[in-house]
């Protein structure tokens, strides 16, 4: 029987290649770039767990190990660390490859807050599985 609920563990959230307007004046792509992707991919799993809107409130912990360079393939990965009240916490990590190559490597990874939100940005709560 299939399950109806999809794992929240590790999961690829998000797979994108790192362009030429993404770069600083080095030729490197921008922190702020790759920090955006790495919200994107949090927020999916934050929004399949919460089944709601959500609003990021929080980034702890960020730490950039490598550049991204123009062409590199970014994968983004996240995992559900805690689920609060109203809030998420979601660890993501990201890796790149370069064109030519079939070796990926981390550049970086962070925790990710998220609250839950209704259509008017007021918290709501989140639903907790049971067991």
């Amino acid at each position: 029987m299939a399950n109806d609920r999809p794992d929240y563990d590790t999961c690829p959230a998000l797979r994108t290649i790192a362009m030429p307007a993404n770069t600083n004046a080095n030729g490197d792509i921008f922190g702020g770039w790759l920090l955006s992707q790495m919200d994107m991919a949090g927020s999916v799993g934050a929004t399949q767990r919460s089944r709601s809107r959500v609003a990021t409130v929080g980034i702890e912990a960020m730490s950039f190990k490598k550049p991204v360079h123009v062409g590199d393939e970014v994968s983004c990965y996240a995992r559900v660390e805690r689920i609060g009240n109203t809030s998420i916490t979601v660890h993501v990590e990201s890796w790149a490859r370069s064109r030519m190559s079939e070796t990926a490597y981390k550049v970086t990874e962070g925790k990710f807050t998220y609250v839950a939100i209704d259509d008017h940005g007021k918290p709501i709560p989140i639903d907790r599985p049971t067991s």
